[in-house]
């Protein structure tokens, strides 16, 4: 039985909640409506994004990756109930001083462990990242994934945690190189290697650069 308790976020995608579910703390993820979208075209979408989702996350579940559990689904309705994952974000840790280099160092690390599960994140910010007490890193909010990704949305990736870092936490010297260094420094030969990522990366921020 879900008790809801508050608010905790209202983004562009979802409203989420937290409360517990069977007496275990628990956020309940709720998608919301897009009157912009014909009602039949956004329950579709609804129910796609939904449920690449819960399968992103069951295969992390099944490889102990840090991040949250589904505990119920319902894709008509457009939610979702995760275990709640207990810390801030690390946003708010490097915004505050208590996290920096090294954080950022194990979060290239932890993205890289991710792409070479075959996934792409889609919203890769130091929001989206969770750090504990213990200075353990957990990723949430699967929403945007793609599962057999690309190696450009794997670039992609890369490059909006760069714009992040540089517009964000600006202050940080070299966040983005000691960010690419974690990310490096994992690479059990699955391709595309990282090395290769981090080239697909450089040609978009390339892009990026001509356009603006």
């Amino acid at each position: 039985m879900w008790v809801e308790e508050k608010i905790l976020h209202i983004g562009a995608e979802a409203k989420i909640f937290a409360g517990s579910w069977l007496g275990m703390s628990a956020v309940l993820k709720m998608r919301e409506p897009k009157s912009y979208r014909h009602p039949s075209l956004d329950r579709r979408l609804t129910r796609q994004r939904l449920s690449t989702e819960a399968r992103v996350l069951d295969r992390l579940n099944v490889i102990n990756f840090p991040s949250p559990r589904i505990f119920d689904i319902d894709l008509e309705n457009g939610w979702m109930l995760l275990s709640r994952i207990e810390g801030r974000p690390l946003y708010e840790a490097l915004q505050d001083g208590s996290a920096g280099l090294d954080e950022i160092k194990n979060f290239g690390s932890l993205i890289r462990r991710f792409h070479e599960e075959g996934f792409s994140h889609g919203d890769l910010t130091t929001h989206n990242v969770i750090i504990d007490e213990n200075n353990n890193l957990i990723l949430i909010d699967f929403g945007l994934s793609k599962i057999d990704s690309e190696i450009e949305q794997l670039g992609l990736d890369i490059q909006v945690l760069n714009e992040c870092l540089t517009a964000s936490h600006h202050t940080i010297e070299k966040s983005v190189e000691t960010m690419i260094d974690g990310y490096c420094n994992v690479d059990s030969g699955i391709q595309p290697s990282a090395s290769e990522v981090i080239e697909r990366f450089e040609a978009i921020r390339g892009r990026v650069r001509y356009h603006a």
